[in-house]
This record gives C-alpha cells, sequence and structure tokens, in this order.
C-alpha cells in the first residue's frame, strides 16, 4: 500500500473533512469510527485532534477510549499482571462497550453514551454521568484490539507502528503485552482491515493511505 508523508494536524483536518459526510451505515443517527492502534502508537491523540477538526465543521463527536472499559483487576489480572494472552482476550469489557456506548447508537436509540465505566487505578466504576450524543453527532472511539471485535463501525483507522516501532516506543514494563500486538497483526490483519491506515513509526512525521 502507498503512503503519502503528512502532518498530524493536517491529516486530523483530511480526515474530519471525510467524516463531516459519514452516515450510520445500518440507517441509525450516530456514525460510529474506531481509531485502532496499540497504547504506544496513542490513537487517543488522533482521535481528539479529529474531534476539535470536527468541531470547527460544526459536527459533534464524542471520543471514548477503550481502557475506560476494563474488565475488574480480579478478572483481567486472574493469570498474572503480564499474561499476553489475558490482555489479548479478557482485559477489556466489550460486553459494556457493546451495552453502554453501541447500543444506545443503534437505530431507534437513546443516543446516551456511558463515557467510562471503570478506572483500573482505583479498580471501581468510575460513576461517570451519561453523554448525550445528538442525532449527526460522531463516536470516536479508541483503543487497541478493536478490529478483532466485530464493533459496528462505520470508518476505521489503524494507527500502525513496525514490529521495531512498536518494541523501541513501548516502556519496558509493558514489554509483556508485544505478544499480544504480534498475534493481533497475524489473525486480524489490522493494517489492511481499517479503512485508513497511518504509519507513525517516526512520531514527528507520520504517513498515512488517503
Amino acid at each position: 500500500m502507498r503512503l503519502e508523508a503528512i502532518t498530524w494536524d493536517r491529516l486530523a483536518e483530511q480526515l474530519a473533512d471525510r467524516l463531516t459526510g459519514l452516515e450510520a451505515a445500518d440507517g441509525g443517527a450516530w456514525p460510529r469510527v474506531g481509531f485502532d492502534g496499540a497504547p504506544a502508537a496513542r490513537p487517543g491523540d488522533l482521535a481528539e485532534r479529529v474531534a476539535q477538526a470536527l468541531r470547527v465543521r460544526g459536527r459533534p463527536s464524542l471520543v471514548v477510549g477503550a481502557e475506560g472499559f476494563l474488565r475488574p483487576a480480579s478478572l483481567r489480572l486472574e493469570h498474572g499482571r503480564r499474561d499476553a494472552e489475558s490482555y489479548f482476550s479478557g482485559w477489556f469489557d466489550t460486553g459494556a462497550l457493546w451495552r453502554e456506548v453501541f447500543g444506545p447508537l443503534d437505530p431507534g436509540g437513546s443516543g446516551r453514551v456511558l463515557p467510562d465505566l471503570w478506572d483500573p487505578a482505583t479498580d471501581r466504576a468510575t460513576r461517570s454521568p451519561y453523554v448525550q450524543l445528538p442525532p449527526g453527532g460522531i463516536l470516536l472511539l479508541h483503543g487497541p484490539l478493536l478490529l478483532r471485535h466485530w464493533f459496528p463501525f462505520d470508518l476505521t483507522v489503524h494507527v500502525l507502528l513496525s514490529p521495531p516501532a512498536l518494541h523501541r516506543r513501548t516502556p519496558e514494563a509493558d514489554h509483556w503485552m508485544l505478544p499480544a500486538f504480534e498475534r493481533y497483526a497475524a489473525e486480524t490483519d489490522p493494517a489492511t482491515a481499517a479503512d485508513v491506515l497511518v504509519r507513525a513509526d517516526d512520531p514527528r512525521h507520520p504517513a498515512w493511505s488517503g
């Protein structure tokens, strides 16, 4: 796939232009966009930039991080704090994401989205209030391993790091996660599966598929 060099600001503007006319494929009132990438790739930063660019265009959006939907420590750390298999298959509460984020945005839904559910630092519910996303508002969900769950995204963006860059930019204390991302790349191939690919090996000089 041919990638073109771009700045982060310009990338956000280009994506916002594309999203401004996006409609939900299921006929609902709320398009859903996924920003997929390992934590070291910082997909949430891009989602926030796009939200700001959409705001300027008069298109409301809501940024939600998958890390706000971790399962309780007693469940996700059942096999230890550094188990790559558990991280791959059991850390994120996908049921809660379906129920609290995607379900309200189904056709005929309420549009009331819970922006986060669980605080891993306190291992308690966040008790955050629901957010009313107006009709036409866009969900911008970011996080790792998103494309393996069959979430009903209307457009997906994968922020790619090559294996050497992922190793280099992941804190040493988190290197135990790397096998999970290797498996994700092998089984899901997010670089091909995503609608938009952003390569961010050099965080100062991204490139994208356009």
